[in-house]
């Protein structure tokens, strides 16, 4: 038709970025092949930065259920991907095998999620997880050196985080070392402990500085808060939390909330709370359990309490708008809401204990590492387990 016309608009280079950075990892990927800029400009540490500060302000949230459907050594832990889309009602999209991990006995344990990316261990072995891009490394062996007369070592609890200072990951990890006899060698401690701590930026692990406390237990939430890790730990003659500073890489303590009751009788647990460092605390005993949620804010202070929820085990996190994720008694995954008081059951099961939620935005922070593929993970469509 005449007086039409081919029309070109070019966008300024900010608009297109901004744009770009409000998409969902899967779209970048296939976009990297679009043009060289775009490439490079997706591998910057500015790009991935606003790109997870868009997940973060619209709240979009990923969910992996790491689990488990019995207790021997032939049952393999693995991880699956819920839908979070309204009206799936956390539907399990897929199944994630991690085979690294398929021989350990207790599973890989889950530090994290810190800005995207997982940090999974089990005695030994760790590795990181990025499971938006799919990028995963194993990190190299340490290369701390021993004390003389060391008979076995064992690997304890560990933390990770970001130094912002050096835009780097850390990995803090206890080492236990247990010494054999000798006589001709006089008295020696059955034991003592180091600290390891890895830098992503140096690929190599150091000796630092043990602390007083020492820390014990599993993390069931995710114990990265804002720059430091938290743990709860043991001193001379008290319980407490022990945290350290990923930038300047020094321990501190902190006390626990003085919730009216013992660890003899409760189970506390640590978590991020909206930014801040939060403690949920319960009943060891009985299905029907009341959450208190206390909240670290220069002081604790009790945030909020759900009372008397029937048939349930144990909190497994909570969701956007207050609800509460928790295994049920029967082993199932549960949705409870605070505010209507409806327990909806998810139709998801696992062996006890075995379950544990993680919620993350998607990254695009590089790891330097390789392919799922290339590390033989495998991925499969919900149903095959």
């Amino acid at each position: 038709m005449q007086g039409w016309s081919k029309c070109r608009i070019e966008l300024p280079e900010t608009v297109v970025m901004e744009i770009l950075s409000k998409l969902p990892v899967r779209s970048l990927t296939r976009f990297r092949c679009v043009c060289k800029r775009w490439c490079s400009s997706f591998q910057t540490s500015h790009f991935s930065t606003k790109h997870q500060h868009n997940n973060l302000k619209n709240n979009n949230l990923n969910l992996l259920l790491k689990r488990c459907h019995g207790n021997t050594h032939d049952d393999i832990h693995y991880f699956s991907a819920l839908s979070t889309e309204k009206g799936q009602n956390f539907l399990v999209k897929e199944n994630i095998h991690l085979p690294f991990f398929q021989n350990c006995w207790f599973a890989p344990v889950v530090s994290g999620p810190c800005n995207g990316l997982l940090c999974l261990h089990d005695a030994g072995k760790v590795a990181l997880w990025n499971p938006s891009t799919r990028e995963f490394k194993i990190l190299p062996q340490s290369s701390v050196q021993r004390p003389s007369s060391v008979d076995s070592t064992s690997f304890g609890c560990l933390g990770f985080g970001f130094d912002s200072k050096t835009d780097d990951y850390k990995v803090v990890r206890f080492v236990t070392n247990y010494f054999k006899e000798n006589e001709e060698e006089g008295f020696l401690p059955d034991w003592n402990h180091q600290v390891e701590l890895y830098s992503l930026k140096n690929d190599s692990w150091k000796e630092i500085s043990v602390p007083e406390a020492h820390p014990y237990g599993s993390p069931l939430f995710n114990n990265y808060i804002n720059g430091f890790y938290y743990w709860q730990a043991t001193g001379d003659s008290d319980y407490r939390i022990l945290s350290f500073d990923m930038a300047n890489e020094n321990f501190a303590t902190l006390p626990l909330p003085k919730f009216g009751g013992s660890l003899a009788q409760y189970y506390l647990q640590l978590l991020d709370f909206n930014g801040l460092l939060g403690a949920i605390v319960y009943p060891r005993e009985g299905t029907e359990k009341s959450f208190d949620l206390w909240v670290m804010n220069g002081s604790w202070t009790r945030q909020f309490s759900i009372e008397s929820v029937s048939g349930v085990e144990r909190p497994l996190g909570f969701w956007k708008n207050g609800e509460l994720f928790l295994e049920g008694s029967n082993h199932e995954l549960v949705l409870f809401d605070p505010a209507t008081r409806e327990l909806k059951n998810l139709g998801i099961h696992a062996y006890q204990n075995t379950m544990q939620l993680i919620p993350y935005v998607e990254s695009l922070v590089p790891i330097n590492g390789r392919s799922e593929h290339e590390e033989h993970i495998i991925r499969q469509p919900a149903g095959r387990y």
